[in-house]
């Protein structure tokens, strides 16, 4: 097992019960392979330049433990979700 950071930034266009449901569904598939340490909820913050056309964004923070080969398929899962804007996954130094 290893501890990972996923950071993801969702649309700001969703409404806070649309974002809500989005968020859990990528808790819950994190938990299902493996276990969340922490949940940090930044809120909306305004982007660096536009994505998609929007300037502002809901940034989340995840720091979970799970098997090596699992944050390639939360990747995967990431890119093909409508909502999500960007997001990126780093494994912790121990």
């Amino acid at each position: 097992m290893a501890k990972y950071e996923t950071m993801m930034v969702t649309s700001s266009a969703l409404d806070e019960e649309a974002s809500a449901a989005l968020i859990g569904k990528f808790k819950s598939l994190i938990e299902a392979n493996g276990t969340i340490d922490s949940v940090d909820d930044w809120g909306k913050r305004r982007l660096a330049y536009p994505i998609n056309d929007e300037t502002e964004g809901v940034y989340t923070v995840i720091k979970f433990t799970s098997e090596p080969s699992f944050p390639a398929e939360l990747d995967r899962i990431y890119k093909i979700t409508e909502g999500v804007l960007r997001s990126i996954i780093v494994a912790e130094e121990e």
